[in-house]
């Protein structure tokens, strides 16, 4: 059969077989996707790193009947730091659950890839505002998927001057006196207005290039989560488990597939976990 190379990242995984993974993955030309990796699960497994959820690189496959079938690959990024730290990781989780919404199979998600690629780079790297990245997130795939807010003008009058309203109802900045008569409209800062403008516009590289004040963050989180939720007639929510809401059959499997082994220590009459160690295979790139 023929095989081709196709970038792509992990969105999710999930357990087939003795050792095998069935992933859902986001390319930029096929879009969303489901590969089966065979062995994947294996301890010397040449796909071990590269089946890992978040995980982007280049993947070797051939394509089944009904779904594609990953030979070998080559991580590029693995986003590790998101993997220790469980407030990236609610974001990235939260995050991943609105692309595996807005996606599909066979359609261009190049856009898209890339700015999931910018914002997981972004919560792994820097200690930017999580909040204002998922903001910033959000807003900026709107505008991708075809709901750009209007921010030239006043959307009811027309006017350039004194836009200090957003209106979720007409999509767009209003001026003060049409934004008094609007009940869905949200009155803004000119820092928020700003930062509205600057990312429906910005170079995808520079999308996450700036930062805001208290005030003005909350106003553009409240602005951007019902726009978006509005638009994509759906409440998101971030959530996350902590470790007691798993089953133990689900907390045994965590410690097998992401941890080596963790140090204790005896305090007093207390043994207490001085350290865990994750697996090499989960921080290091492995190329095929």
């Amino acid at each position: 059969m023929a095989t081709t190379k196709i970038n792509g990242i992990i969105l999710a995984e999930s357990n087939m077989g003795d050792y095998d993974k069935m992933l859902t993955m986001l390319t930029p030309n096929f879009g969303k996707i489901s590969c089966s990796a065979k062995g994947a699960r294996k301890p010397n497994s040449s796909l071990l790193a590269g089946t890992q959820m978040f995980c982007f690189g280049e993947y070797l496959m051939y394509k089944g009947t009904s779904t594609y079938h990953i030979n070998s690959c080559e991580t590029i990024e693995m986003f590790y730091k998101i993997r220790t730290d469980l407030d990236k990781l609610k974001y990235a989780i939260h995050v991943d659950k609105i692309i595996m919404d807005v996606t599909e199979e066979n359609e261009n998600c190049y856009n898209i890839l890339q700015l999931l690629l910018n914002t997981l780079y972004t919560i792994s790297e820097t200690e930017k505002d999580l909040d204002l990245t998922i903001s910033i997130f959000k807003l900026r795939l709107l505008c991708i998927l075809g709901f750009p807010p209007r921010i030239v003008s006043c959307v009811n009058c027309k006017t350039r001057e004194d836009l200090t309203y957003f209106s979720i109802k007409d999509n767009g900045f209003k001026c003060s006196t049409c934004g008094k008569q609007d009940k869905s409209a949200i009155q803004m800062s000119q820092s928020t207005q700003s930062a509205i403008k600057y990312v429906a516009t910005a170079p995808a590289k520079k999308l996450f290039s700036f930062d805001l004040k208290s005030e003005a963050l909350q106003e553009f989180k409240l602005i951007t989560k019902i726009y978006f939720d509005q638009k994509l007639e759906k409440e998101y929510k971030a959530r996350t488990k902590t470790w007691k809401d798993y089953t133990r059959e689900e907390q045994a499997d965590l410690l097998m597939r992401y941890v080596e082994d963790i140090e204790l220590d005896i305090i007093g009459t207390v043994i207490a976990v001085k350290q865990i160690n994750f697996r090499e295979s989960i921080c290091k790139s492995r190329v095929i």
